[in-house]
């Protein structure tokens, strides 16, 4: 698969599945513009890539519009053209419902839900314009199998796999996909912190996986790039889960 000639744009891209996904887009053939809230972490992010002239960052709060234009914006002044968005930024506040207070709902949802609001209204008429596009989510198995203690983050994430198949029959006569990767657990920071600080609650959540494990970064990106490349042509509206089994069709 090439991507030779393509621009992505990938936010929450400063660790984890963000920086998996932009490696492989860039191993492929791309060009970047990663765009992450933590502005450290995109500069050591940026310094990771064999080609960093190819690579550019921006950092800001993508739960607001202006930040989501800003970055449109420089992807179109480093490359002129804008082919790929992975709406990665999230990470939700995972806690029993009636725990959460205003503020940690409001968190949820503008990490998870309004960025990729913000930035699709950003990018679709540059895409639009284009008659190309490549639009893939990164949302969330727990939306299918109601993981424990995740109604709020399942509401922001079941909101983006919405917001998919509406927008993939939206503009589908333009060139563009859009598709939503939905993985279980993935093999981050996070969650090395959660097996750390609440083991039980950890085992727990990797109990519903038959294969007895979390996903590994790689494997998410691996078919995020395969909806960004050209094999994918034919693919919209779809949420796809990379979950080992947790849920099944």
């Amino acid at each position: 698969m090439s991507l030779d000639g393509r621009v992505a744009i990938v936010t929450g891209a400063g660790q984890g599945i963000g920086l998996s996904v932009a490696q492989a887009l860039h191993g492929a053939g791309a060009s970047l513009v990663l765009a992450d809230l933590d502005d450290q972490a995109l500069q050591s992010a940026q310094g990771q890539f064999s080609q960093p002239a190819r690579v550019t960052v921006l950092a800001g709060d993508l739960s607001r519009e202006e930040s989501a234009n800003a970055l449109v914006a420089a992807a179109l002044q480093a490359f002129g053209r804008l082919d790929i968005l992975v709406n990665n930024a999230g990470g939700g506040v995972i806690l029993p419902f009636l725990e959460h207070t205003p503020e940690t709902l409001h968190q949820t949802l503008d990490r998870n839900l309004w960025t990729a609001l913000w930035c699709n209204r950003a990018a679709l008429p540059v895409m639009k314009t284009q008659q190309y596009g490549r639009i893939i989510h990164i949302g969330a198995d727990s939306v299918r199998n109601g993981l424990w203690n995740h109604a709020a983050y399942n509401a922001a994430k079941g909101g983006v796999h919405g917001l998919t198949t509406g927008l993939a029959r939206e503009f589908a006569g333009d060139g563009i996909t859009v598709n939503t990767v939905a993985p279980c657990a993935v093999r981050t920071a996070a969650l090395d912190r959660a097996q750390e600080q609440q083991p039980e609650l950890a085992r727990r959540f990797l109990s519903v996986i038959p294969m007895g494990r979390a996903a590994e970064c790689a494997e998410v990106a691996s078919l995020v790039c395969y909806l960004a490349g050209e094999e994918a042509a034919f693919v919209t509206g779809q949420v796809i889960s990379i979950n080992g089994g947790s849920t099944m069709l």
